[in-house]
Parts: structure tokens; sequence; C-alpha cells
């Protein structure tokens, strides 16, 4: 049976007072955007991390593996946890465990315990997204929910864009140690400020009499196996490796049987009945299937300047932050736009804008200069703010307060999933379609017809009559990286083609969610 719209009640009357609910937001906001950054802020750290430690490639690599593991666990337990526990318990334990893994992170003597501090990392910093995002919704009455919502998805939305340069400015200006220590003043105030302002609704505490132990255990493995399958695929040439195989055997294994253990014990610790309602459900696909194709863009832009363009890690990182001005700009229009209009109306004309900056990288080429990189860059991002904020709002908004905590965390999962395996089949399709292109490319060189395009740059020329004069082998490796070259541009085309073909599908699918009901006059930002 679907859970009543949480539109149709009215915010209860112990919450918190009206005046503290922005301090609310601040609050909340300090502690997603700082575990946000941490999802990335590592990348571009991970050489100097290898240096540092005297790791190997593959070891160093677990600095970044380890975090997402541990985080994907955690997620969907959020709404189980914040039951057991109480919310504002739970939340503030996670922060103060976050910085507190944090600090001995910067601290790590070695590789593994700094990967053994990423796992603690993970486990605190996983709740706190779906935690926020519930405590927002029944922070905020029906009519501002959008607008909270939209404040609190910059510091989301731009943490992905952003983490990578802050995280290269720290480690080339200080060291890559201070892109942990910087989170502990950061999480002190979040954590002081939850304690003072947040508070536990009543029905919060569901009186759990029973934990579900074989549905955590289940979970764990599902989930995890299946996140080091993904981030170690690409590496270890997919299914060509027996351990890729062994994960995926486990993972899946792991997640059927979390499933069937799901639905049939009376107290579980993930409530999937939450999908019975049509909305949620569809909103819940709609955002994995977007995560798929937002979270691809942000690692092959970066690997396009770097492969392609010979930029810096750093200046990758500026290309990819120039989205974040049309994100802030759309997200902040969402949430205004979203209580005047058919929110699917905003969602659907963000697929389309997203689609359109996406396609709009299919015509990229080894001439293009900088800012015909960046600048699709603002189409994805205002397409990206149209769509999550409305279908986040929409999402949540259309289940009881009651299963807000279990339905953030099963939402916020399947995003980071969505995300994880987007990243992965198009990191991997760049680099099969890369070969192919490759051995299409080479079958066709003729080098004698050299001659008929260097007209068109007189910088050719001489190179040509020297080829002639001297013989083809000294100009054939400088053929064969051209060749190479053009094949991985022809490589991420494809990628890019079909995440615009993504979006486009995307769109109609918008209005298979439920319209919700007027939710009042236009709320305004303060």
């Amino acid at each position: 049976m679907a859970a009543a719209p949480s539109q149709n009640a009215s915010p209860p009357e112990h919450g918190p007072a009206a005046v503290n609910k922005w301090l609310i937001a601040v609050a909340v906001m300090l502690a997603t955007i700082m575990e946000v950054l941490d999802t990335t802020i590592a990348n571009v750290a991970l050489l100097h991390i290898r240096g540092s430690l005297s790791a190997g490639v593959d070891e160093a690599a677990w600095v970044l593996t380890s975090y997402i593991v541990a985080n994907a666990i955690v997620i969907p337990l959020t709404g189980w946890c914040g039951a057991f526990f109480g919310r504002k318990r739970f939340f503030t334990f996670s922060i103060l465990l976050f910085v507190t893994s944090s600090l001995l992170a910067g601290a790590s003597p070695n590789l593994p315990t700094l990967i053994f501090f990423r796992v603690l990392q993970g486990i605190g910093g996983g709740a706190m997204m779906p935690m926020s995002q519930a405590i927002l919704m029944e922070t905020f009455p029906p009519e501002q929910q959008a607008v909270a919502m939209a404040v609190w998805g910059v510091g989301m939305m731009l943490g992905p864009v952003m983490g990578p340069v802050l995280g290269g400015w720290i480690t080339d200006n200080y060291s890559w140690r201070w892109i942990f220590y910087i989170n502990v003043p950061i999480g002190l105030i979040a954590a002081t400020m939850v304690a003072v302002f947040v508070h536990d609704p009543d029905y919060i505490r569901r009186g759990i009499k029973k934990i579900d132990w074989w549905g955590i255990i289940f979970l764990a493995i599902g989930v995890g196996f299946i996140q080091v399958m993904l981030d170690k695929g690409d590496r270890l040439d997919w299914f060509n490796s027996k351990l890729i195989v062994e994960l995926t055997v486990v993972g899946t294994i792991g997640v059927a049987l979390f499933l069937i253990r799901e639905m049939r014990t009376r107290e579980p610790v993930v409530d999937l009945r939450v999908l019975n309602n049509r909305t949620f459900a569809v909103g819940t696909v709609f955002t994995t299937i977007v995560m798929f194709a937002m979270y691809g863009t942000y690692v092959l832009i970066p690997l396009y300047c770097q492969q392609i363009a010979g930029y810096t890690p750093l200046q990758a990182g500026f290309v990819l932050s120039i989205q974040s001005f049309g994100t802030f700009a759309s997200i902040m229009l969402a949430g205004r736009l979203f209580t005047m209009m058919d929110p699917r109306v905003l969602i659907a004309g963000g697929c389309l804008i997203a689609g359109y900056g996406t396609w709009g990288m299919a015509n990229f080429n080894p001439q293009i200069d900088f800012w015909n990189i960046a600048m699709p860059g603002i189409y994805r991002g205002i397409g990206s703010g149209l769509i999550f904020i409305p279908i986040t709002t929409l999402s949540l908004g259309a289940v009881s307060n009651e299963e807000m905590g279990n339905a953030s965390g099963l939402f916020n999962m399947v995003r980071s999933v969505g995300g994880s395996i987007g990243i992965a089949i198009l990191v991997a399709m760049v680099s099969r379609h890369t070969q192919i292109h490759q051995s299409y490319l080479s079958a066709r060189i003729d080098p004698f017809r050299f001659q008929e395009w260097s007209h068109s740059n007189p910088g050719i020329t001489a190179q040509y009559n020297s080829f002639t004069l001297h013989g083809a082998a000294p100009y054939l490796g400088m053929i064969y990286q051209e060749v190479q070259r053009q094949a991985a541009i022809l490589a991420y085309v494809d990628d890019f083609r079909l995440i615009s073909y993504i979006f486009l599908f995307l769109t109609p699918l918008a209005f298979v969610m439920r319209r919700p009901a007027k939710m009042g006059a236009a709320p305004a930002v303060h």
C-alpha cells in the first residue's frame, strides 16, 4: 500500500521553530558539502599519496575505493539506524566519526592505516546525505520544500565539480594530508549546530525490537562486492579477470539474498514497501539513470582534457568547474518554479537541455579550445539543476514523514550505484571503442596520400618531402600516435552521443510520475 503524500500533512507541532529552519539547513548543508567533497577531493592527490607512502598504483587506488564501498553500504541503512538510535544522535555521531577519521587519515604513516581510516570516513559520511535530505523535508513546510532542496542541492551538485579543483590546489601548495585536515573545523561546526538546532520528531522512534542481522550482512556483501567490481573492472579487463567474475557472482547472490530477506522479514533493515508508491518508485529509477549519465561526464571530461587536449589536472578541474555556473543558476530557478508549474515539465526540460549540452560534446575535435570544451558544461549544469531539485522533491515528497528516512536512504543508494555503474561502463566503452576505431583507421591508412592534405598546411610539406626522401620508417611512429589520438577522440564522441540519447529517452518518462497537488504560492529564496 502506497504511503500517503507528505504534502497533505501539516508539519508536526513539536518540530523546530520556524525561525530556526534556515539554521538547520546550514547545519545539514555543512555536513553534506564536507562529505560530497571528500568523494572526489582525493582523486587528484592520489599520485602524491602514492609517492609519500611508497605504494603501487593499484594499492593507492584503494584510498578511493575503500571510501566509496563503505559509503555505499551505509547509505541504505540510514533510515533504520536513525530509527534505532535516534536521528539527531546518529547524525551527530556520523559527523564526529567522519571528523575523527579525517584527522587520523591525514596523519596516517602508511597505506593500510590510511585505507582503514578511509573506510571509517565512508561509514560516517554515507549517512549524512540521506539524513540531511530527510531532515530538510520534515523541517520545511510543503510549499518551501523545493527551495530548501535547492539550497541543499547547491552544495551537493557543486561538490563533485569543486572537489578536484580544491584538492589540486591544496596538494600543489601544501600537502595531500590537508585534504583530510580541512574537514576537522567544518565538521566540528556542523556537529555543534546539529546538536543545538536539530530535534527528532516523535515518529522517528519506531521501537525496533529485533535487529535484521542477515539483512545487514547480505547488503554489505552484495553492495560491497559489486562496488569493488565496478571500481576495479576496467583496470583488470573486466570479465577476462577471474577476480572480477568472482566479485560479480558473489555480489549478485548477496543482492538477491538481501531482496528475498527484506521482503520476508517483519522488521527489515531496508523497507522496500516504500517502492509501492509509484511516484517514488519512478523517481528512484529515473534518478539512477540520470546519475549514470551525469557522473559519467564528471569522469570523461577531465580524462578528455588530459589525454587529448594535454591539460594539467588543475586545468581539467577548471574546465569541469564551468558547469557549476549553470548548476547554481538552474537550482535556484527550479526552487522558485517548483510550486508555480508542473515539476514534471521542469524535469523534462532539464533532460532536453542536458542532452543538448552533451550532444555539443560530440563535436569535440583535436583543435578545440578551452571555452569550446567548457561551454557545453553550462548546458549540462542548467539541465542537472532542473532535473535534480524537482525529481528529489517530487519523489521524497510523495512518501509519508514516517517513511522519509528509509526512502531517502534508498533513494541515495540507487543514485550512488547508478553513478558507479555509469562511470564503469562509460570508461570501459572509451577503452574498447578506442581499440575498434584504431583498428578501423589503421586499415585505411595510405602513407602516400599524405601529400593530398599536406597542401592545406604548409608546415606539413617539409615533413612530407623528408618522408619521401628518407623513407617511411622514421614517420610511422608519428602516424601511429596520431591514429591512436584520433581513435580516442572518436571513442569519447561515442560516449557523449550515448549520454545525449539517454537524456532524450528520459524526457517523456518524467510524466509517468503522478502530478502533485498544488502546493501553494511560490516560495521566496532568503
